[in-house]
């Protein structure tokens, strides 16, 4: 991957998510999360690279800008998706989840990806000075 650069900076920031249905509910399937995550990452200040989901959770690749942290890409995704399915599908999800509008779990999981191996970075820092 190639280095963005601004104004004032360059960066490469991307990141691994995995967020998971609420009580684990294997219904992902059956709702368009892909196309709604889509839609939500625009004009945002992050995108997504890559994304796939199993029956109960979704994996994420995001490229972010560093002026957002990965906990507010989690919020916005979150919150704007499950808005848009309780507006869609709230017949479907009052049975599921018992008229409580949810649809992930509180939690999520994160990690930072680099395009070097930490061990290359730490060689890198360790003959600098």
């Amino acid at each position: 991957m190639e280095y963005i650069t601004k104004n004032h900076s360059k960066y490469l920031l991307m990141y691994h998510f995995i967020f998971v249905v609420k009580y684990r509910k294997q219904i992902i399937d059956r709702f368009p999360i892909k196309e709604i995550f889509e839609t939500i990452q625009t004009n945002q200040n992050f995108e997504i690279l890559k994304m796939e989901t199993d029956i109960d959770h979704i994996h994420l690749l995001i490229q972010s800008e560093p002026k957002i942290a990965p906990v507010q890409i989690v919020k916005r995704l979150k919150q704007i998706s499950t808005n848009c399915l309780w507006k869609q599908y709230k017949n479907i999800l009052e049975k599921e989840f018992w008229k409580e509008k949810t649809f992930w779990s509180d939690g999520y999981f994160v990690c930072s990806v680099g395009n070097i191996s930490e061990e290359t970075l730490r060689r890198y820092i360790d003959e600098q000075g």
